[in-house]
């Protein structure tokens, strides 16, 4: 009983931080850590994100039909799609060359969760509370070159307890966008980068999974899906009218608390 509490928590940590920019990964590093969860096999850390990916891909359905109806017409279209692909090849190419090192780790070292949840909390207020001139109001409409960079900026996610959302929002916002296309550029770019992440990772450790847990991993896919299908619907809205200001303290109060948490029980 107590391990499908565990996998309901996580499942729902998973889903409400992936597509905030706090760090889903970093997250579900401590927590599991701090819980003393860890599935055979890391079948259900690997499948978990499954519910993620699924809950944007449903939010989103309408838009991605648009778009792709539009392609064979127009060049706008056809242009953003290919932003979002040379956006999400830096990494792609990177996290394929440094995977090991990065799972090996970066993966296993819970101090470089908490100082980069800290860090990127400071950087993401200093940016929240900057006076910037956005120049760019609609995600599909960012120059090309605007899109490569920020796809590079993301690669700073790699590192856990960064956030791929907060590295692409960060980016986009320096680079001209206001808040709200920041946020719903991370959205668009976070498919190709999860769909990527979670076959690539599937693969990898093709020859250790294992689906004995196979009714464990399905309530945490099932919250992921709910927690992230929640997280899409309203995180935009917030985003224009409040900022990213909630997000800087908690990432704060998650990296402090978690440098607490190794401090005292290691």
């Amino acid at each position: 009983m107590v391990e499908y509490l565990q996998a309901i928590f996580l499942g729902c940590v998973e889903g409400f931080t992936e597509f905030l920019p706090v760090s889903s990964t970093g997250h579900l590093l401590l927590v599991g850590h701090f819980l003393g969860f860890e599935s055979k096999g890391k079948t259900f850390e690997v499948l978990v994100q499954l519910g993620s990916i699924l809950a944007i891909l449903t939010v989103y359905s309408g838009r991605l039909w648009e778009i792709a109806r539009a392609l064979p017409t127009s060049a706008e279209a056809r242009r953003f799609v290919f932003g979002v692909l040379v956006a999400f090849l830096p990494a792609a190419v990177i996290g394929a060359l440094a995977h090991s090192a990065i799972k090996n780790v970066l993966f296993n070292t819970l101090w470089v969760v908490c100082l980069s949840l800290i860090i990127g909390g400071i950087i993401l207020y200093f940016v929240d509370k900057a006076d910037f001139k956005p120049r760019y109001h609609d995600a599909t409409t960012f120059p090309l070159p605007m899109y490569i960079k920020i796809g590079i900026i993301q690669c700073l996610a790699m590192i856990p307890g960064v956030s791929r959302s907060g590295a692409t929002v960060v980016g986009a916002m320096l680079l001209g966008a206001d808040k709200r296309s920041a946020a719903e550029y991370s959205f668009f770019l976070a498919m190709p980068t999860m769909a990527g992440a979670f076959a690539y990772d599937l693969y990898k450790n093709r020859g250790i999974l294992s689906f004995d847990d196979g009714l464990l991993i399905a309530v945490g896919f099932v919250c992921a899906f709910i927690a992230g299908w929640v997280v899409v619907r309203t995180f935009l809205d917030y985003v224009s009218r409040h900022g990213f200001r909630v997000f800087v303290w908690w990432r704060l109060t998650v990296g402090f608390l978690g440098l607490a948490g190794l401090l005292i029980w290691g």
